[in-house]
């Protein structure tokens, strides 16, 4: 796979991911949801720490939210820049279609978080009790490096209270996959997951086997 049509595939997960940020941050407050199926709602949510919902300053407590959010959001530029460099080399190297595709959708993935950190702080107005505006004239909600990241996919598969024979969680209220995600987040979680399960695969850096005339002749001699 080519450089040019690794880029197309980065574009289109990053227009899709984009398109669908803003419809939400442009049409839905904080924390209003749509059931759309039983198992699938859009539920906007903002997240401004790392996976599920994590800061930084959970772990140093000596750093301030504001610090910390401006620290991940530049170790978020810093890793992308890596996988941009890591993409650009494996398509110089001709290395495997399943490699240069999984490190697209990854990088496509974490460019499009990358981007709601920086920009949408001063793009948007804040989504508290009201619709976001576009271009506030009265500035948007945060700096730029501090803007939330916007999730809307959720997928409640199943909820309800567990049977009261069952050990531990007898009796208790369980729910099946609660994360709240966007279009980037599963660009990242499938790439990494195309790493895992085609990692002979996504690695294998055997050429592939060409027959020629000669090789040919002198496999089926006359």
């Amino acid at each position: 796979m080519s450089l040019k049509k690794a880029s197309i595939i980065i574009f289109m997960i990053l227009l899709i991911d984009q398109v669908s940020k803003i419809y939400i941050k442009t049409h839905f407050q904080l924390g209003e949801d749509v059931t759309v199926f039983s198992w699938f709602k859009i539920a906007f949510i903002e997240n401004d720490g790392m996976a599920w919902g994590t800061k930084l300053s959970d772990f140093i407590s000596f750093i301030s939210d504001e610090t910390a959010k401006l620290v991940l959001t530049l170790f978020r530029i810093v890793a992308v820049t890596g996988i941009a460099f890591w993409l650009i080399d494996v398509t110089k190297k001709k290395k495997s279609k399943t490699l240069i595709f999984a490190i697209s959708i990854i990088f496509a993935g974490a460019l499009g978080n990358i981007l709601d950190s920086v920009f949408y702080g001063v793009l948007f107005s804040d989504s508290v009790m009201q619709v976001a505006t576009f271009l506030p004239e009265d500035g948007g909600y945060a700096k730029v490096f501090h803007g939330n990241v916007v999730d809307m996919l959720h997928f409640p598969i199943w909820s309800g209270v567990m049977p009261d024979n069952l050990p531990l969680i007898g009796g208790k209220y369980f729910s099946i996959f609660d994360p709240v995600f966007n279009v980037a987040d599963m660009a990242i979680s499938s790439g990494i997951g195309i790493l895992i399960v085609f990692n002979k695969k996504a690695f294998d850096d055997e050429p592939s086997k060409i027959e020629t005339p000669d090789s040919e002749s002198h496999n089926n001699p006359a």
